[in-house]
């Protein structure tokens, strides 16, 4: 007779047979992509060229921020003066630009370098056909470039964030505000949505090109365009259209400058800078020009962390919907696409 003992032989001690493992739940193809991804961009090499960029001009910029925060916060006429850590982040003499600025050029070519080949290159090594093979949607490939890469990238903003709290506490020994933590973490999302949209469209491109090469170039030149090129053209062409500015009446004035500020703001670089500026300067009222009127009685003084919200958030929803139009380009044409040749 058999013991009673048998039937509860390894019930407690952890042992697996081969039937638990066979009726364990396998893992999620989209979460494996996604670790996958991660994976792979960390340890290439363009990512380490483009982490020491960032990290060499952001500690470049806390540098000269660190050795005249002194000043800025003496300064009785400045309303932000109070926000020590907000000027970590804004001070600058002039021979290095802040790190927001930095970051609205590099931030592009961090988005490109990590989405430039997502597509064609699996295409081009003959993985695409083979991962295609198997149970997995084509949504879920696509996600899996995008958010693998944007993991990485919030993974070292977010990094970058605590070395400059940190750094700050033991140089200046002020503790910071949970004002300024709350806009500070505003200002790593926004980061990570601009880059975002520039890695959603470097996606775009590699679907849309077979080449990688081509579709890094298409991408750099729309780059170029946005950052170089866009402001000259709205400027002359919005010259061209108007009289002379010493002819304009003031409130025709006024109209002309918000006309120039509205082309201007179908940039990307444009959209991230007048968002980043609103939340590490608190007072800022406007992003547009005011009036006299409007000015009159308003006594300079921080907004609130909603109301600065509040006017940034049409550039934070043009940052969404581009990124979320290039996505459904990308999805379009790659469910288009035959993979197999």
């Amino acid at each position: 007779m058999v013991s009673p003992l048998v039937y509860f032989k390894d019930l407690f001690s952890g042992a697996i047979t081969y039937k638990d493992k066979r009726n364990r739940e396998a893992p999620n193809p989209f979460y494996v992509m996604v670790r996958k991804e991660a994976g792979d961009h960390i340890r290439s090499w363009r990512f380490i060229v483009m982490l020491l960029l960032v990290v060499l001009t952001f500690l470049g910029s806390l540098y000269v921020s660190l050795s005249h925060i002194g000043k800025a916060v003496s300064n009785i006429k400045d309303p932000d003066r109070v926000f020590v850590y907000l000027k970590l982040l804004t001070v600058s003499d002039g021979s290095l630009p802040t790190f927001h600025i930095f970051i609205s050029f590099l931030g592009p070519l961090l988005g490109i370098a990590l989405g430039f080949d997502a597509v064609n290159a699996e295409q081009q090594n003959g993985t695409l056909a083979r991962l295609m093979a198997q149970p997995v949607y084509r949504d879920n490939f696509l996600l899996a470039k995008f958010f693998g890469a944007l993991l990485v990238v919030s993974i070292l903003f977010v990094s970058l964030a605590l070395l400059m709290t940190g750094g700050g506490m033991i140089i200046t020994g002020v503790l910071v505000e949970p004002v300024e933590l709350l806009r500070i973490l505003g200002f790593i999302v926004l980061s990570i949505l601009y880059i975002g949209f520039w890695l959603s469209l470097s996606i775009l491109l590699s679907v849309r090109f077979r080449n990688a090469a081509t579709s890094a170039l298409t991408a750099i030149g729309i780059w170029l365009f946005f950052t170089v090129f866009y402001r000259i053209i709205v400027n002359l062409v919005v010259s061209a259209m108007l009289p002379d500015s010493g002819m304009l009446r003031p409130e025709d004035m006024l109209s002309y400058n918000n006309l120039l500020l509205s082309l201007l703001r179908f940039a990307p670089s444009q959209l991230y800078t007048d968002a980043a500026t609103t939340l590490l300067m608190p007072s800022v009222r406007s992003l547009g020009p005011l009036t006299m009127e409007q000015m009159s009685g308003a006594i300079p003084s921080p907004l609130p962390l909603k109301e600065s919200l509040m006017i940034v958030w049409p550039q934070v929803t043009g940052l969404l919907a581009a990124t979320a139009l290039c996505f459904a380009l990308s999805y379009y044409l790659f469910m288009r696409r035959e993979i197999r040749s």
